[in-house]
């Protein structure tokens, strides 16, 4: 493969990167998710995904109409959908998986106790206002 092509390849992944953040940042920020922030884990060595997304809201039926607005969204604008997902039974701390992108959604509590930003430190960190 030449030179020319793993450029337009890389390219095209920021690319996709950068719009999908865009599309959950937005959708979390419809439905008044709080203290969003996105970590970019590429760096950090043996991370899951590329991107963790994370934000919180302060009760379980915010936590669900978060994650079903950013389901929606991606379905919508960027024609994907959830690969995985997990905690829609307790709907405390949700996880959606777009496997390059993770976005956690916690209930206040809940986040403040898992202190996910605190494990991935070392990661290069954007916040959302």
């Amino acid at each position: 493969m030449s030179t020319r092509t793993l450029k337009a390849r890389a390219k095209s992944r920021k690319t996709k990167l950068a719009e999908r953040k865009e599309v959950i940042v937005d959708a979390i920020q419809d439905k008044k998710g709080e203290e969003v922030v996105s970590l970019d884990l590429r760096k950090t060595g043996d991370a899951v995904a590329d991107i963790f997304i994370i934000c919180h809201a302060t009760a379980k039926v915010q936590v669900k109409a978060i994650a079903d607005n950013v389901d929606r969204k991606m379905k919508e604008v960027l024609g994907e959908n959830t690969w995985h997902s997990e905690g829609f039974e307790n709907l405390e701390w949700l996880i959606l998986d777009y496997i390059d992108v993770v976005v956690h959604i916690f209930l206040k509590e809940k986040r403040e106790f898992y202190q996910l930003e605190e494990l991935w430190q070392d990661a290069e960190r954007t916040d959302y206002e």
